[in-house]
């Protein structure tokens, strides 16, 4: 459990000064299967640790469960391990409350996602528009971009793991009015980590995740936006770029989207009325400045 790092010897080459043998510290990625009341359901690689988060949250993701109630217990099974060794870490039967309906078994989708999946297309959006039982369209949250400019360095200031390996994303949930971290995960995937967030507050019964905001260290791909709506997030601010298809479904779902948010600047590609700048909502701030440019 917990296997988050490991060493392995390496030989260290630098140009002009020759090699040297040395141990470096690597990020783990195994497999994970998540079961629901035995029952396949998918295979992720992820980094150990947080599993029943992880889990919670892809269910959470899917639009099989939307509270903490729905969720009634997980175990871990046997299940291949690394190097030709069996471990019972990898397989994570979920047990759903009484009266939650399972997923359909022709439905399941049963794949095996990498550390960079994504799932993407029209149907996609239709599918969340429809299935999310905590809408975010009519959140009033507000949050000052002075405040979201800072989340993505005190992220960085909480990632142990990446300061040993180099090799791991974060995603962290800040609450609006007290701008408090409330909880932080890294993982070898992007969507793993913002997996293990929703299922802490899941399992912690915080859903739907009414005005807080989702910060990644990376950037916002269509699955990050989808985990966001699905989870009643208004607001999901990346540090990199946001693809083509997360700006639409954020905008469809009603997600505030702030994508490269850098030292003093981020841009706002959607639903901007929720960020203020110099205490008013970035939407007029923009619009004044465009009848100034006229």
């Amino acid at each position: 459990m917990g296997r988050i790092t490991t060493r392995r010897p390496i030989l260290k080459l630098t140009l002009g000064e020759g090699a040297s043998r040395r141990a470096d510290t690597l990020a783990v990625e195994e497999p994970l299967e998540i079961r629901v009341a035995g029952s396949p359901l998918a295979v992720t690689m992820r980094t150990p640790g947080h599993d029943v988060e992880l889990a919670a949250g892809f269910l959470v993701s899917e639009g099989i469960i939307a509270e903490g109630a729905e969720f009634y217990s997980a175990i871990h099974c046997g299940g291949p391990g690394t190097g030709g060794q069996e471990n019972t870490y990898n397989v994570l039967d979920i047990s759903l409350a009484r009266g939650v309906a399972l997923p359909d078994p022709d439905a399941a989708r049963r794949f095996y996602t990498t550390s960079s999946c994504g799932v993407c297309g029209k149907a996609s959006i239709d599918a969340v528009r429809t299935v999310s039982r905590h809408p975010v369209d009519q959140d009033d949250v507000q949050v000052d971009a002075e405040q979201i400019a800072a989340f993505p360095d005190r992220l960085r200031a909480e990632q142990a793991a990446f300061d040993k390996t180099g090799g791991l994303h974060a995603a962290a949930l800040f609450d609006a009015d007290s701008g408090e971290l409330l909880v932080l995960r890294e993982d070898v995937g992007r969507h793993n980590a913002v997996d293990k967030v929703v299922g802490w507050a899941l399992l912690n019964d915080r859903l739907p995740l009414r005005r807080q905001i989702l910060q990644v260290s990376g950037r916002a791909s269509f699955e990050l936006v989808q985990k966001a709506a699905m989870a009643g997030i208004p607001v999901l601010s990346a540090v990199s770029a946001p693809s083509s298809l997360a700006a639409e479904l954020a905008e469809e779902s009603g997600v505030t989207l702030a994508g490269f948010v850098r030292g003093r600047s981020m841009n706002i590609y959607s639903h901007a009325h929720r960020v203020r700048v110099d205490g008013h909502a970035s939407s007029a701030y923009a619009e004044e400045g465009a009848q100034h440019a006229r």
